[in-house]
């Protein structure tokens, strides 16, 4: 067996993401697929490049002599492909990556209006993006940070904030007794089971963290948001939601008292050039995205309120007409 530019960067990605399951998932294999492959590496190099236990998958001394090599080769192959891809295409097409998001529509709409068409690559693991923008494979990427949960950016990159602590609400059925009211106390929820996507980096431990400071401890299962809209219409789980989700038939959304749950929304980019480009048109579409989601409105109308004659905040949340 000869070593191969897709066999190091398989195992770079094992390495960043430390687990055999999200390395899978971000090169779109099969998980014993990857593990075969990793075997048979090592059986090329003479030795263990990890160690595998439950917490998950660390290098070894030889795997991270190995990896001091690979990780340069990789990011000059990838580099290579960039600029190709680009020279072929007759100049530079902006490559976007995203978490999930409402505004995410309206800022591809706005930058249409003065580039090309941008590419773009959508992953729930905002940290997978991250590595992409530093490692040249994207150019841009705006992402979810959960509240104490921190983001792995790499010292390459510079951040721009969208907005500091984004309030989460929480999706439920349109037909329990709490969605009586505008704002939903954690505790009218103590026996409905909830539903959290793990892959989504910190959103678990936050959502659990949330729950047992309330004082609860409900059953959790594990699903992609996707799966879960339709499980919340048929009444079996509720969930925490982006505040700029609408309703739709069979789903509510709802303002959480005391707003115990945050993310802080960033743009990354591997120059300040890069992040003047595209912030603007963000910022116009999250605003319109935000003022279309009648329970953040409502907040939002709120929040402004209050904080009438305080001083604003470095990233405030974005204001209403």
């Amino acid at each position: 067996m000869e070593l191969e530019v897709r066999h190091l960067r398989a195992l770079c990605a094992i390495a960043d993401t430390g687990s055999l399951h999200r390395a899978a998932r971000e090169l779109g294999v099969a998980q014993p697929s990857l593990s075969t492959q990793l075997r048979r590496i090592e059986q090329e190099l003479g030795g263990e490049l990890f160690t595998r236990t439950r917490a998950g998958c660390r290098p070894t001394p030889l795997g991270r002599v190995v990896l001091s090599r690979a990780r340069p080769l990789v990011a000059e192959m990838r580099a290579l492909v960039t600029e190709a891809r680009t020279a072929a295409a007759g100049g530079p097409q902006l490559r976007i990556g995203s978490t999930g998001s409402r505004a995410l529509s309206g800022w591809l709409r706005r930058l249409r209006q003065s580039r090309p068409e941008p590419t773009l690559r959508m992953d729930v693991s905002a940290n997978a993006l991250l590595r992409m923008v530093a490692d040249g494979r994207l150019d841009v990427a705006f992402v979810h940070e959960v509240e104490g949960c921190p983001l792995r950016v790499p010292d390459s990159l510079r951040l721009r904030v969208l907005v500091d602590r984004e309030p989460q609400f929480v999706s439920l059925p349109a037909d329990h007794p709490a969605t009586a009211r505008p704002v939903v106390d954690l505790s009218e929820l103590a026996g409905d089971r909830w539903m959290v996507d793990e892959t989504v980096d910190g959103e678990f431990d936050a959502v659990l963290r949330m729950l047992h400071t309330a004082g609860l401890n409900p059953r959790v299962l594990h699903g992609d948001y996707h799966t879960t809209a339709s499980l919340i219409a048929s009444g079996e789980v509720v969930t925490v939601c982006q505040p700029t989700c609408l309703p739709r038939p069979g789903l509510a959304v709802r303002r959480l008292h005391g707003d115990p749950l945050g993310v802080r929304l960033l743009l990354a980019a591997r120059t300040e050039t890069d992040l003047d480009a595209v912030h603007p048109a963000l910022a116009e579409a999250y605003g319109e995205a935000a003022r279309q989601a009648p329970a953040y409105r409502e907040w939002l109308e709120l929040e402004q309120k209050q904080s009438g004659s305080k001083t604003p905040a470095p990233a405030p949340v974005p204001a209403l007409p």
